[in-house]
C-alpha cells in the first residue's frame, strides 16, 4: 500500500515547522490497518515511532523502547474502536504512551530518576509565544536530551507540542492542565531553551 504525504505543521514565531504526515489516504489506511493489512499497520507505525520514541526516552530513560513497543500493543489491540482524523489518531497514540509511562512510573522504578514525575502547576494567564528559534534548534536527538533538563512539566508540554506536533488542545487534553496553563508552561520552557541555545528571546504569536 502506498500513502500519499502531507504535512503536518506545528507553528513557530517567526515561521512554521513542517512535519510529514499521511495525508489525504490517512483514512483508506486506518481501514486497511484495522483489517490487518501489515503493510498499511507498517505506513502508521513509521509515522508516529520516531516521535514517540523520543518522546518516550525524555520522559523514562532507557526505556523508551520498551514503552513503545507496550504502546503499539495497546493501540493495535484498540485499533478497530478508534474513530477519527489523523491528528486525532496522533493525539490517542501520544495519550496510549503516556498512560504507559505513567503505569511504569506508579510500579515504581528501581531506578529514581527513571521517569520524569508528573508535577501540576497552579494555572496563570498565558503570556506571549515563547522563541521561536529555539524551535527549529531542538529538533535534533541530542536536543531531546537537553529537553529532559527541563522542569518536568515544561518538558512533557514541549515534546508534546515540538516532537509529537500536536495542538495546545490536544496537549492539554493529554496532560488533563488547562490550555492556558499549557501555554504558559511552553512559554517558560521554550524561553529557557532559547537562553541556552543563545537564541534571541523577544517572541511573538502563539505556541
Amino acid at each position: 500500500m502506498q500513502a500519499e504525504t502531507g504535512r503536518l505543521t506545528v507553528g513557530g514565531s517567526d515561521g512554521q515547522r513542517d512535519r510529514p504526515m499521511i495525508g489525504p489516504s490517512f483514512e483508506a489506511v486506518l481501514a486497511a490497518a484495522v483489517d490487518g493489512d501489515e503493510l498499511a499497520f507498517g505506513v502508521l507505525w513509521r509515522d508516529l515511532q520516531p516521535g514517540l520514541l523520543r518522546y518516550l526516552n525524555a520522559l523514562a530513560p532507557g526505556a523508551g523502547e520498551d514503552l513503545a513497543s507496550e504502546t503499539w500493543v495497546r493501540v493495535v489491540a484498540r485499533l478497530g474502536r478508534f474513530s477519527g482524523d489523523e491528528r486525532a489518531f496522533r493525539a490517542w497514540v501520544f495519550t496510549v504512551a503516556r498512560h504507559r509511562a505513567v503505569d511504569r512510573w506508579r510500579r515504581g522504578a528501581r531506578r529514581r530518576d527513571e521517569l520524569v514525575p508528573m508535577d501540576a502547576l497552579v494555572d496563570l494567564p498565558a503570556p506571549d509565544d515563547p522563541a521561536g528559534a529555539a524551535l527549529d534548534a531542538i529538533a535534533t536527538r541530542a536536543a531531546v536530551v537537553l529537553i529532559a533538563t527541563l522542569p518536568p512539566d515544561q518538558a512533557e508540554v514541549v515534546l508534546l507540542r515540538v516532537v509529537a506536533g500536536l495542538e495546545v488542545a490536544e496537549v492539554a487534553a493529554i496532560t488533563g492542565k488547562r490550555p492556558g496553563h499549557v501555554r504558559v508552561l511552553a512559554h517558560r520552557a521554550l524561553r529557557r531553551l532559547a537562553a541556552r541555545l543563545g537564541a534571541p528571546t523577544r517572541v511573538k504569536g502563539a505556541v
